[in-house]
């Protein structure tokens, strides 16, 4: 059947090819000297395996006429345009998350974005082996791809909401061993105690607080004369509560509240807020690879919480101290005020 003039064509190739069907569409005319006549040129739209779904490439094509050089972006070019885009925008943190997540995606990079389907999207979910934590960020970055390209008429159709991470909610098949600190662990802290990056780590042990918790404590919310200070904002809504200062660790936090003019209790050497990510890598794994020590920041914590179980604290004084988010009973709930001097009792007996 011949197509009516300016509709394009559908041409075999020669040899053997995966897809031989050449679809294409004149978009002008030129005069080739070799020749000695005036010749078309021809816009390349793609390749089908058949001759029929060439002609439906052709007819989509001319229903929606599409930019050919932006059909060929790949997942990789999409995400680079995206990102130069987005990351001036936001924190050092999340860019580190958004590009962690485009690690897990290698074998997208290499692929048209408009041709990825949807069951290839979710082979990465399903594959990269990931907490659902991880894979709540993979799914955001596949979100805010799928919008960077159908804003720009990258793609056609945005496959990225159907992705299912919900499977995983319950499992986590990467967690690390969080073993807490030893007592002969414990011992070498304080050892070398005198170095006051080596004190925060016992004073996060002596605490049980999240290092977050920690890292953004201010100093107008320490109280070192009654022996407590204040969490004021947590991932939970038990985070924010009291937390005593054992005896123990008392001279340290003194002597970080008087060091400077920083706001914050534990601060860098210019006063400003510790970023986690900073103080993990530049910090936190320094010391503990000097010690031989293959622990992480949380593992202090899970030390607290152990050790105060094993000095017979009753439960829901350990709940108090730590903010602890698991379940309460009735009476847990009910019974919500402790005198800071028992919480303080109770964390000196660790």
């Amino acid at each position: 059947m011949r197509l009516p003039n300016g509709y394009g064509s559908v041409t075999k190739l020669p040899g053997k090819r995966r897809k031989p069907y050449l679809v294409r569409k004149t978009v002008g005319w030129h005069y080739d000297k070799q020749k000695d006549k005036t010749v078309q040129d021809y816009q390349i739209i793609g390749y089908a395996v058949t001759r029929a779904e060439g002609l439906q490439m052709l007819a989509e094509y001319n229903k929606n006429p599409f930019d050919v050089s932006a059909s060929k972006v790949t997942f990789q070019e999409v995400y680079e345009r995206w990102s130069k885009e987005k990351f001036p925008t936001i924190s050092e943190s999340n860019v580190h998350g958004y590009k962690a997540s485009y690690k897990l995606c290698a074998s997208l990079y290499s692929r048209v974005f408009k041709d990825i389907k949807l069951a290839e999207l979710q082979n990465v979910v399903d594959t990269c082996g990931k907490n659902h934590p991880t894979l709540k960020k993979l799914k955001i970055l596949f979100n805010q791809l799928y919008d960077y390209a159908m804003k720009n008429d990258l793609c056609g159709k945005d496959y990225s909401e159907f992705v299912d991470i919900a499977k995983f909610k319950d499992r986590n098949p990467n967690k690390r061993e969080r073993d807490k600190f030893t007592k002969e662990e414990i011992d070498r802290l304080w050892d070398l105690s005198e170095d006051r990056y080596y004190q925060i780590v016992l004073m996060l042990i002596y605490s049980g607080v999240r290092i977050s918790e920690m890292l953004h404590l201010k100093k107008e919310n320490v109280n070192l004369d009654e022996q407590y200070f204040d969490v004021i904002a947590s991932k939970t809504e038990n985070g924010i509560r009291r937390v005593p200062i054992a005896d123990k660790v008392l001279p340290f936090f003194r002597s970080w509240y008087h060091d400077g003019e920083s706001e914050y209790l534990v601060h860098m050497e210019n006063g400003n807020c510790f970023d986690y990510r900073n103080y993990y890598d530049s910090y936190f794994t320094p010391l503990m690879t000097n010690l031989g020590i293959d622990r992480t920041p949380h593992c202090t914590r899970h030390t607290c919480i152990s050790m105060l179980a094993e000095a017979q604290i009753d439960q829901t004084t350990i709940k108090k101290i730590v903010g602890h988010s698991g379940a309460m009973t009735m009476t847990e709930k009910v019974y919500t005020h402790l005198d800071v001097q028992v919480l303080i009792n109770a964390i000196n007996k660790i």
